[in-house]
C-alpha cells in the first residue's frame, strides 16, 4: 500500500509548480513564500538542538504556543521550527510569534520523497512533533528512517477518520506504530490510536485547554471601542453556511427588544465572506467588514469579520458566544477558548468531536446547547439580563485544567529532549 501512495504522489510531482501557481493567482497562497511547499528554503538552520512542530492550520498552531513558550526557556533547545500548510496559519503565527527569538515558521513541503528528503536534510530536526491529526505517510516513513524521534501530540482521531484508517488496517498498522508517544486529545482517540497501531499511548486531556501568557496584541482599535459603546454584543464564531443566515434571523429576533444589539460574526472559512454579505444584506442588515471599520455605524447590525487571528479581541467584548459547526452535521468547533474569554458559549446539537470538553465545561455552568432560533435568541435575552458577574472561579479552575494537561505534557515531551 505505501509503494502504490508513493507512486501516486509521484505521479502529481510534475503538475506541482502549476498548480501552486494556480492557487496562488487564487490568493490561497502566499506571494513569495508559496515554494517552500517544493522545498525551496531560504531560511538558515544553525546548529544546535532543533525541535519542530507540525500543525495543520490555525486551531492547531495556537494549541502549541504554550509549548513553545515553555521551550524558549529551555537552554537545551536552540530552534523551534513550525510548519504548517494553510495561508491563514502563516499569517497568525506570524503575529504570535513576533516575540519568539528561537522559533520560526516555515510551509510543510507536499508529502512526496525528494521533497520531504530535501527538507529533512536542510533542518535535520532532532525531535519531530505532529499536532492533531496531521499524518503524512512518506513523511513519516522518512522520519524514522532517519532515526528522528516523532511524536503524535494533543492526537485526534474522529470516528470518520478511524473507519476511513481501518479500511486500510495493514497499511495504518504500518504509520502508527511509527510514532514513539501518542498523546491523545481525548480518551476516543486514545482507544482509536491504539486500535490503529500505537503501542506507546498516553492521556492527560486537551491541550488546547493551556493558556498562552501572550496576551501583548490582545487589545482592539480604541476608535473602534468607542463605536461600540454601550452596545449589547453577541458572537457567533467558526460559522459554516446556513449558519449564518440562522444567526442572522437570531439578530432580527434580538433587534425587536434590544434596539443597540450588535452581532459579530466570524465565519470558519473568511473566502466566504462576500458570500456572507449578499446573503445578510438580502434581510436588510447593515453589515459592517472588520478589515474596513470605518463602515461602522451606531446602527451597524452585523460586523462580518473577514481576517484571520481576531477572534480572542471578540470574545473578550462578548457577552456570550454561539459556536459554529454545530448546526449541521460537522461536529463542533472547539469551544475552549471563548469559554475562558466570555460568559457562555452556546451550541447546537452536533458536538461529537469534542463531548469530553463540553461535559467540562457544562459541568463548570459555562455551555448550553440550543437547537432553535427561538433557542438562541430566549438564551441570548437572559444573558443580556444578567446582572454582570465575577466568574474568576471559573475561569480560575480552567486555567488550572489547562496548566496540569500541559505540564503532564511538556513532561512527556522533555523525555525526548534529555535523551
Amino acid at each position: 500500500m505505501h509503494f502504490c501512495y508513493k507512486l501516486l504522489t509521484y505521479i502529481f510531482y510534475p503538475i506541482l509548480p502549476f498548480y501552486l501557481v494556480i492557487r496562488r493567482l487564487k490568493k490561497k497562497e502566499h506571494p513569495n513564500r508559496y515554494k517552500e511547499k517544493l522545498s525551496n528554503i531560504n531560511l538558515r538552520r544553525d546548529s544546535g538542538f532543533l525541535v519542530w512542530f507540525h500543525v495543520a492550520s490555525v486551531g492547531e498552531g495556537l494549541s502549541i504556543l504554550p509549548l513553545i513558550e515553555n521551550f524558549e526557556k529551555d537552554e537545551k533547545i536552540q530552534k523551534i521550527l513550525i510548519t504548517s500548510i494553510t495561508l491563514s496559519s502563516s499569517e497568525v503565527l506570524k503575529k504570535k510569534l513576533s516575540n519568539c527569538k528561537k522559533a520560526t515558521h516555515q510551509f510543510l513541503p507536499f508529502d512526496i520523497p525528494i521533497l520531504i528528503n530535501k527538507f529533512l536534510k536542510h533542518w535535520s530536526p532532532n525531535l519531530a512533533i505532529f499536532i492533531d491529526s496531521e499524518i503524512w505517510p512518506n513523511l513519516i516513513f522518512q522520519i524514522k528512517e532517519k532515526n528522528i524521534p516523532l511524536l503524535l501530540v494533543n492526537g485526534r482521531i474522529t470516528k470518520k477518520s478511524f473507519n476511513r484508517w481501518k479500511i486500510l488496517n495493514n497499511f495504518s498498522k504500518k504509520i502508527f506504530k511509527k510514532f514513539d508517544l501518542c498523546i491523545a486529545s481525548n480518551k476516543e482517540s486514545e482507544n482509536y490510536l491504539k486500535i490503529l497501531g500505537a503501542q506507546n499511548t498516553k492521556y492527560y486531556g486537551n491541550l488546547k485547554f493551556a493558556n498562552s501568557k501572550n496576551n501583548s496584541n490582545n487589545n482592539l482599535d480604541p476608535i473602534f471601542l468607542n463605536k461600540i459603546t454601550n452596545r449589547k454584543i453577541w458572537c457567533a464564531a467558526s460559522t459554516h453556511p446556513t449558519e449564518e443566515l440562522f444567526c442572522a434571523q437570531v439578530h432580527l429576533k434580538l433587534k425587536k427588544s434590544i434596539n443597540n444589539i450588535l452581532t459579530i460574526i466570524i465565519p470558519r472559512h473568511i473566502n466566504r465572506t462576500k458570500e456572507i454579505k449578499k446573503e445578510l444584506a438580502s434581510l436588510n442588515l447593515k453589515v459592517a467588514l472588520y478589515n474596513n471599520l470605518n463602515q461602522m455605524k451606531i446602527d451597524t447590525d452585523v460586523l462580518l469579520v473577514d481576517t484571520y487571528g481576531e477572534t480572542s479581541k471578540l470574545f473578550n467584548i462578548s457577552q456570550s458566544v454561539f459556536l459554529g459547526g454545530s448546526l449541521i452535521k460537522h461536529g463542533g468547533q472547539n469551544p475552549i477558548e471563548p469559554s475562558r474569554l466570555c460568559s457562555k458559549v452556546f451550541h447546537g446539537p452536533n458536538i461529537e468531536n469534542f463531548i469530553e470538553i463540553y461535559d467540562f465545561l457544562k459541568s463548570l455552568g459555562v455551555a448550553r446547547q440550543v437547537n432553535t432560533q427561538e433557542d438562541l435568541s430566549q438564551s441570548l435575552v437572559e444573558q443580556f439580563n444578567l446582572k454582570p458577574t465575577n466568574n474568576s472561579q471559573v475561569f480560575e479552575k480552567i486555567d488550572k485544567h489547562g496548566s496540569e494537561i500541559l505540564n503532564n505534557v511538556i513532561k512527556e515531551i522533555k523525555i525526548y529532549i534529555n535523551i
